[in-house]
Formats: C-alpha cells, sequence, structure tokens
C-alpha cells in the first residue's frame, strides 16, 4: 500500500523549476482531490488507479511537457481555463494586461476586442469583470477559436463573442472602445524556444520574424481603422521591447503613450489612444 506523503516524498522532477507544486499537482489530479487534500491527509491509502495514472503524469512531465498540457487546464485571473496543445499557456504576467484594462475604461457599455485569443483568457477575463463590456475574442487558428468557446460556454459568459478572424480580417467596419493584445512577440532564433515548457507550445503562438516584432507591427498599423476616437490599444510585447513598440504606436498617430511594468519589474506592456 502507498501513501500520499510517501508518493510525494519519492516523485523527483529534477528539471521543472516548480518541483514540488508541479508534482502535488499532478498527485491531486490523479487523485480527483485538491492540493489541500494532500496535506491534510498525508497518511490516506492511494487507490492502485491513482498511482497508475500519478506514474503516468510524472513521465510526462519528466519529459518537458507542461503541466498544464497533462492536466488540460490552467488557471488565469480568477477563472478556471481549459487548455490544449495548439494554444498558449495563459500566464501570470498576461493578467497585467486585465488589470490595466479594467483601471482604463470604466465600467459602463464599453466594445472591446481581444486579437489571437488563443484560450480566450484575456477576453473572458475582462467579460466576467464587466457584465456592461461587450467582448469579441477572436483568433485564426480554428482549435483555438473552438477552445475559447468552450471556455466561455463552460464558463457561462454571455458578454463574449468568439470568432474566426487573421487579426482584423473578419472585422471590417467595425470599431472598438479598447483593442487589447497578446500576440506573437519572440524572435525566430530566440534560444528560448528550444527551452522548458516553451518547446511544446505552438511556434505560431510564439515566433513572430526575424525581431518577433511583426505581429505587432501589422497589429499597431491596422488598429486605427478599427478603434474609435479615443480609443485604445494595449500591447503585451518582450521584456527588452517596450521602446520598440512606443516607437511603432508613435509612428502611427497613437497618443498618451507609455509601458508599464510586471511584477519583475520588466516594461511588459505598451499602450496608446486614438486621437479624437
Amino acid at each position: 500500500m502507498t501513501i500520499i506523503a510517501s508518493l510525494l516524498r519519492a516523485a523527483e522532477l529534477p528539471d521543472s523549476p516548480t518541483p514540488k507544486l508541479d508534482t502535488e499537482l499532478l498527485l491531486a489530479a490523479a487523485l480527483g482531490k485538491s492540493r489541500s487534500f494532500l496535506h491534510t491527509w498525508p497518511e490516506r491509502i492511494v487507490p492502485s488507479e491513482a498511482a497508475l495514472l500519478f506514474s503516468e503524469y510524472l513521465r510526462r512531465r519528466r519529459s518537458g511537457e507542461p503541466v498544464a498540457y497533462i492536466l488540460g487546464q490552467q488557471g488565469f485571473w480568477k477563472l478556471d481555463l481549459e487548455v490544449a496543445p495548439h494554444t498558449l499557456i495563459p500566464r501570470p504576467d498576461t493578467e497585467l494586461l486585465v488589470e490595466t484594462a479594467l483601471a482604463l475604461l470604466p465600467p459602463t457599455a464599453a466594445r472591446v476586442l481581444d486579437l489571437g485569443t488563443g484560450s480566450g483568457a484575456i477576453a473572458l477575463a475582462l467579460a466576467s469583470e464587466r457584465q456592461a463590456w461587450k467582448v469579441t475574442a477572436v483568433d485564426r487558428v480554428l482549435e483555438a477559436v473552438a477552445l475559447a468557446e468552450r471556455n466561455r460556454q463552460r464558463l457561462g459568459l454571455v458578454n463574449v463573442t468568439v470568432l474566426s478572424s487573421h487579426w482584423f480580417s473578419a472585422l471590417d467596419g467595425e470599431r472598438f472602445e479598447l483593442i487589447i493584445s497578446n500576440p506573437p512577440y519572440i524572435a525566430a532564433a530566440d534560444p528560448h524556444l528550444a527551452e522548458g515548457d516553451v518547446r511544446f507550445e505552438p511556434a505560431s503562438a510564439l515566433v513572430a520574424g526575424q525581431d518577433g516584432l511583426d505581429d505587432l507591427r501589422e497589429i499597431i498599423a491596422q488598429a486605427p481603422d478599427h478603434l474609435t476616437p479615443g480609443g485604445w490599444l494595449m500591447l503585451e510585447h518582450g521584456y527588452d521591447q517596450a521602446e520598440a513598440v512606443r516607437d511603432l504606436l508613435q509612428a502611427q498617430g497613437f497618443a498618451e503613450v507609455h509601458s508599464r511594468k510586471d511584477l519583475g519589474g520588466h516594461e511588459r506592456i505598451s499602450l496608446g489612444c486614438l486621437p479624437c
């Protein structure tokens, strides 16, 4: 017989940056329990079926597969989202976009566009906090569109519409008070693409040309045609790209251009306002 405490002690994830957390998440999932259950009942016997499932989870994690893909879910903001290998795993840094957007616009009626929505994380987080906002979430990957729609339906958020669109391609004539995006922004030759969880994420959602700015350039160039006067464009980018993104925004005629820092002190998002 194997107990919870001994399984946790025996599990080894030497290459994980968070081995204890990963192990607890995987064992809790195998048991169908919460992480707090593991600490409250460390002497409980683990059924053989759960032990076998845990062993398989560990094998996959040791191979480098992200915990979010193994379990098919990831927390973001206050939501639990379904995730899959054809979309990025939502990360805490991206919550800065949500925080900034909520502080930027009043809670009254507004039209908001999330470009490259992936799992729907940004759009769904905003919609969950602002019932008066009408949020449109688009992605060019059909599997991502289906995933975001499943998350929308499961969360019961009726103020979100999920569409298939390559950036603005399906949005002719539509304008928004806020356009927000976490687009691909990694340079094609960046060595980090061969490290950690990123190895398992879709390159199409990560890489944007030789300098990582191709998609940011395209969004910034097209956004004025889809913003209302006084509307905002808000973008996540790499830790070392803020100056370049501000220059692009200013060159396109945006006003009040500035960047904001994440918890690590890096300028992680940049934004600008379309002049009235």
